[in-house]
Formats: structure tokens, C-alpha cells, sequence
């Protein structure tokens, strides 16, 4: 996807380090897919809602393939 959004469902979240830059790793599911494939994204903490939990719906958004912010829907 060059750029657009894609909705989704947060099943994991973990805050990793590299070289000191703290980001978010973020695993969730596409609500529309039966199979529930499991997809990972990697955010700053500065674009993803501060309160992001487990099971909350969200809107991934996309540039060039990769998502570069997450809200809530």
C-alpha cells in the first residue's frame, strides 16, 4: 500500500530498544480476515495513542508500505 489506512484489532504490544531509541513493537489483526493472520508494525511511542491496550480497534496507518502512525478508531 502506498498510503491509506487499514483497520485493525491490537493483540500485543512490547516497547523495544535500539541503541537507545526507545519504539513500539505492536503485533494486531485485521478484523475483516477469518484466518486472523497476526502482523507487526514498529512505531515511536510519539505516534501511537498513549493509552494503547490489548484488544483495542485501531486505524494503521500506511506510507509506502509501512505503518507509520496508529490511532484509535
Amino acid at each position: 500500500m502506498l498510503k491509506g489506512t487499514r483497520a485493525g484489532i491490537i493483540k500485543r504490544i512490547q516497547p523495544a530498544s535500539v541503541h537507545g531509541q526507545i519504539s513500539l513493537d505492536v503485533w494486531w489483526t485485521d478484523p475483516e480476515d477469518p484466518e486472523e493472520e497476526l502482523r507487526h508494525a514498529r512505531v515511536g511511542p510519539e505516534n501511537a495513542p498513549k493509552n494503547l491496550s490489548v484488544d483495542d480497534r485501531v486505524t494503521m496507518h500506511y506510507l509506502m508500505g509501512s505503518v507509520t502512525e496508529i490511532t484509535k478508531a
